[in-house]
């Protein structure tokens, strides 16, 4: 059987097979459901039609509407009822050419394509807003970030730093940490003023610019940040009031023996128990004054920052005033010698309470110490913490919080000279309330400026973080968050109780250097998400881009996130040095955070920086393809699955179009599939169709496979417009260079419960650039066909080498690393005076019986055709068009396929499904002729595909 009997011109088509003389006919794949797809009118509030792709399906429809159909679309109490949208067996269709994940799960229905009709603005519980306290610069942001970074770490941890790392070390310690806050300042300032800001500072900015699944994740992280450092201020200020008040002990103390210093004076540290019970009861009293609000956290917190600028003022008093020995043993008062002893760094092993030991455990270098130190420079945040309380946030924030940046990091600069010079490194290492020893006049002061000081900063911690929580809830991206929402103005009471359980649990755990490491990992990730968040804005430049803050660049952005990762890596060396199993806990902690966001996280559009990214990349990416051929390695399936819910003028039915269109972006969703949705309103289904093919898509990435579903209700149903309208859209997409895939058998389709044991069977009669091998392969990658073999069976004329034909496909397959069982049928070539001679295979008797009909049915069509030319005097016409019909080659057509199918069913009646080549419609039949060569064809086959290629070739034997 030669390939002209079933194709007259394939010459255009490149080959991917070796070519063997004319051994080989046309494959045909089969296809099966109606050209066009019948749907009921849309629900406009309702489910809607889509078509989607693993690699990029696009959905068109010619929509239209009138009222008739509106009304159709209504139930008895004027409600719409249930759409049934068949897109072409949309749902099979996507499963047949691998196209949908099959893992998701199935969730409702959404009523808009996000879930909700408008994403962006997140559902707060319908309760009357509280009035509303709002602050201005000072009291709102500049106090708030004093008071959180003037902490403990400095009044009991900086000077030990300085005996650890040095003059020199320790300067380029608190450069790293401050430049770091300092660039994070500015990123924070740019992003503040880039529009009206809500609550949930830092995590509202960067979920808005990186998206929701990072913006909840790093908010998350970032508020067990401040709920674990209002434990670390709590336990700062128990610490030191123990150390202060011996007696008020209820538990003996741990005392530390000296080792490898001149001084031999032994270091006592509080009991842990007695850290706890102070620390819960310290925390209670807090989250009282916390449950009073803002107005009352703005009248306390004066009270508690105040003393603690006239203790800061007592330190540098005392340094100034100090003299060798005096006010204890190892003060230098400020020297030049010990300056020059101390400038150098002294890196060693220490024990548990830093004293140098040694037999410790704990080496601290560089890294460590940032690791340590950071926590005394966070606080930043704190301001934009309380977004929502404050008047003005584009003025507020930028200056508050970079005021509050420079004056603490020009304090700490000038702490690190002072410390350096007024005592021995050995004073330095061992007297961890230096700043209570030199204070003047009385270390009490100092005492009750450290406690006062980390009171407040712990009242600032645990007055952020429940409201941060609660605008994550508010957003309504984890529905499990929803017992924290808040009204607006409203107190996250609810958010405080939850805040105050961490930080009583963090209480307990009562070591305060392993809780600092702690909260420098989650600070530290929400400052890099800032800093990435003002790069990745900086660098898009969108139009929407437009902060008030000029004074920024992408730059320093990126420099401060890559900062932020320096030293998040200290930080992480200290956890691992002093609890490697709390660390492991802590980043599996935040890793499963966001795991769980991705997962169980509602999808919301803000418009984030990472989707104009993904735009932008696209823009540039369709321009560098251009419109050129793409490569056989580089080709991917761009199916186009087509359904026409009615046809109307696009004036009358533009508004429709959209709803409609919006309707099958929602259904995409719902059926967790990868595509894109469009809407082309046509007066007739061929004209829509021409229009889709023509303008679908951009350069390159423009839909290549046309999938249909074979229309078998054709005749049964009588409708006969579907032979033209069929025949039309194969034609047109020979025109436009489109590939074809009719699936036939949709009803008999297994799912992904049905695994098929059998074979998939490829007729390879028709040169389609290995478009059907490619089809099969796929087909191999879904559940349900995983456990078929393939195999290719090549149609040769019976006087042609068969076994030289089998050995260059099996040579061909090898080389294009497909496994599969080639075999090689023999046919005679038709002819119409002895027909095949009896030497074609057997055919059967409803074969033969469906041969008969369809000849019985085309004769009668032909007449009817040449008494309808004889009466109008014109010659013969069909579709619209003339028409030559040549009675030979028409029987030549049938005769053939009933071959073809034929060989199908001896040879493939147990495979799991057939593959066969597309024949184009002969030029100058009618469509009915071609209905009935088709019919013919996939008779009594229950799946089967048809496929029919392009000019370009799909597959490629190179590397």
């Amino acid at each position: 059987m030669r390939n002209e009997e079933i194709e007259d011109d394939n010459n255009d088509l490149p080959s991917s097979m070796p070519r063997v003389g004319r051994k080989y006919g046309p494959v045909v794949a089969h296809d099966h459901d109606p050209v066009i797809l019948e749907m009921t009118s849309f629900d406009h509030h309702g489910s809607s039609s889509s078509s989607s792709s693993n690699n990029k399906v696009k959905t068109t429809t010619g929509a239209g509407a009138n009222e008739e159909s509106a009304q159709n679309d209504r139930g008895v109490n004027g409600e719409h009822t249930e759409s049934k949208l068949e897109l072409f067996g949309f749902d099979s269709l996507v499963n047949i050419l691998g196209l949908k994940s099959m893992t998701g799960e199935q969730i409702p229905v959404p009523t808009s394509p996000r879930g909700r009709e408008d994403s962006s603005a997140p559902q707060h519980p319908t309760m009357q807003p509280n009035s509303a306290v709002k602050s201005g610069t000072m009291m709102g942001v500049f106090i708030p970030c004093l008071q959180n970074i003037l902490g403990i770490i400095y009044y009991i941890r900086f000077s030990w730093i300085v005996g650890v790392a040095g003059i020199g070390g320790s300067l380029a310690v608190v450069a790293l940490c401050g430049l770091c806050t300092f660039l994070t300042s500015i990123s924070l300032s740019a992003i503040a003023t880039n529009g009206a800001m809500k609550g949930g500072g830092p995590y509202y900015l960067i979920g808005r610019a990186l998206g929701p699944e990072v913006g909840v994740s790093i908010g998350l992280c970032f508020f067990l940040g401040n709920a674990v450092a209002g434990s670390m201020y709590v336990l700062g200020a128990v610490e030191t009031f123990l150390n202060a008040v011996p007696k008020a002990g209820l538990f003996r103390e741990t005392v530390t023996r000296v080792n490898g210093t001149a001084i031999a004076e032994p270091i006592t540290t509080p009991s842990l128990h007695d850290l706890q019970i102070y620390g819960i009861i310290v925390t209670i009293i807090l989250v009282f004054i916390v449950f009073g609000g803002v107005k009352m956290i703005n009248k306390v917190a004066p009270a508690f920052l105040i003393p603690v600028l006239f203790s800061l003022l007592c330190i540098f008093i005392g340094i100034f005033a100090a003299r060798e020995d005096h006010p204890a043993v190892g003060i230098t008062g400020l020297s030049l010698k010990s300056f020059k002893d101390n400038w150098g760094s002294d890196y060693q092993t220490t024990n548990n309470a830093g004293i140098p030991d040694p037999n410790g455990e704990i080496y601290w270098h560089f890294n460590a110490l940032v690791g340590l130190f950071f926590p005394a420079v966070t606080g930043i945040m704190a301001g934009s913490n309380r977004s929502s309380s404050l008047k003005d946030t584009q003025r507020s924030i930028p200056i508050g919080t970079l005021a509050a940046t420079l004056t603490t990091t020009a304090m700490y600069f000038i702490s690190v000279f002072l410390f350096g010079s007024v005592a021995t490194r050995e004073k330095l290492f061992t007297d961890r309330l230096l700043t209570a020893t030199v204070a003047w006049p009385s270390s009490a002061i100092i005492y009750i400026g450290i406690i006062l000081s980390t009171l407040g900063a712990a009242l600032q911690s645990l007055t952020g973080a429940p409201r941060l929580l609660a605008a994550i809830a508010n957003d309504d991206i984890l529905p499990v968050l929803n017992y924290f929402k808040v009204a607006d103005g409203g107190e996250p009471h609810i958010a405080t109780f939850f805040t105050a359980f961490l930080c009583i649990a963090c209480v307990v755990i009562g070591n305060l250097d392993l809780i600092s490491p702690t909260i420098t990992m989650f600070y530290l990730l929400c400052y890099a998400g800032v800093n990435l968040s003002c790069f990745l804005l900086d660098l898009l430049d969108a139009p929407s881009w437009r902060p008030r803050w000029k004074f920024h660049h992408w730059s320093l952005s990126l420099l401060g996130a890559s900062l932020c990762i320096v030293a998040k890596l200290g930080g992480l060396v200290i956890m691992f040095l002093i609890s490697w199993s709390f660390t492991v806990v802590s980043l599996a902690l935040a890793s499963l955070i966001y795991y769980y966001v991705s997962i169980k996280g509602k999808a919301g559009d803000w418009g984030d920086g990472f989707k104009s990214a993904y735009f932008q990349l696209a823009l540039r990416s369709l321009r560098s393809l251009g419109a050129s051929n793409v490569h056989p390695k580089n080709w991917y399936p761009i199916p186009l699955i087509f359904c026409r819910p009615w046809d109307g003028d696009y004036h009358e039915c533009a508004e429709d179009a959209k709803i409609a269109c919006k309707n099958l972006a929602t259904y995409i969703e719902y059926k967790r599939c990868e595509g894109v949705a469009e809407i082309v309103v046509a007066p007739t289904m061929s004209d829509g169709f021409r229009g889709i093919v023509q303008t679908m898509g951009l350069g390159n990435l423009k839909p290549n496979i046309v999938v249909l579903r074979y229309p078998e209700i054709w005749r049964r149903e009588n409708l006969t417009e579907i032979p033209a309208t069929f025949v039309g859209i194969i034609n047109d997409c020979i025109v436009a260079n489109k590939a074809v895939v009719i699936v036939k058998g949709l009803d008999e389709w297994p799912n992904e419960y049905q695994r098929q044991y059998g074979t998939i069977d490829l007729y390879w009669i028709v040169r389609d650039g290995g478009l059907m091998l490619l089809l099969s392969q796929l087909l191999l990658t879904k559940e349900m066909f995983e456990s078929c073999k393939i195999q290719v069976f090549c149609i040769a004329e019976e006087d042609s080498d068969a076994e030289e034909l089998k050995a260059d496909v099996r040579k061909f397959l090898y080389d294009l690393r497909m496994q599969a069982e080639v075999i090689v049928i023999s046919m005679k070539t038709w002819d119409h005076k002895g027909r095949d001679g009896g030497g074609g295979p057997q055919t059967q008797d409803d074969s033969v019986e469906a041969f008969s009909s369809a000849q019985k049915r085309i004769k009668n069509y032909l007449a009817e055709m040449k008494d309808r030319a004889e009466k109008e005097g014109k010659p013969l016409m069909a579709d619209g068009k003339d028409v030559v019909v040549n009675e030979q080659q028409v029987e030549k057509f049938l005769y053939t396929t009933l071959k073809l199918n034929s060989t199908i069913m001896n040879y493939s009646r147990m495979a799991a499904v057939v593959l066969v080549s597309l024949p184009p419609p002969p030029v100058n039949h009618p469509s009915y002729f071609y209905m009935e060569y088709m019919d013919l064809l996939v008779e009594n086959i229950p799946r089967l595909l048809i496929v029919r290629g392009y000019r370009k070739d799909v597959v490629t034997l190179f590397t």
